[in-house]
């Protein structure tokens, strides 16, 4: 939002935050805003958030092992947001890290980056997707 695009910037401001976030006062004026407030803030700022990660997915050459990925991350994650009871029966621990979304979906992107053979990715999906209608056109 700010246009500052400097690492330092970032642990300079991070270093801060933390260091207020030990004083009794700092946490009081945070807990004295009302709601409305602080839901518009998180909604820029998760907005914004969400249009830099659509940005970057839009920018790299998407092909079959990314697309994998995401949509699957992204389907996981969804999942569970909608439908919070299916780790009702589980135990706590795996209750407490899979009931997010957003952690469902990251562990999912972590693990399928890891497993996924590098070679499911050499074409690109617009590749395939051309050669397929070259095939179909000839027959």
């Amino acid at each position: 939002m700010t246009g500052v695009g400097s690492r330092y910037v970032g642990y300079y401001v991070a270093g801060m935050l933390s260091l207020l976030g030990l004083l009794p006062i700092v946490g009081g004026f945070f807990q004295a805003l009302p709601q409305p407030v602080l839901g518009g803030a998180t909604i820029v700022i998760f907005g914004s958030i969400a249009f830099a990660g659509i940005n970057i997915i839009a920018s790299e050459a998407v092909d079959r092992r990314s697309l994998i990925i995401v949509s699957v991350s992204l389907a996981l994650g969804l999942g569970v947001t909608f439908v919070p009871e299916i780790f009702e029966d589980k135990p706590a621990i795996i209750n407490n890290l899979f009931s997010s979304g957003i952690s469902t979906g990251g562990f999912t992107a972590i693990l399928l980056n890891w497993l996924l053979p590098h070679q499911l990715g050499k074409d690109s999906v617009e590749e395939s997707a051309a050669t397929l209608d070259t095939e179909n056109s000839k027959s």
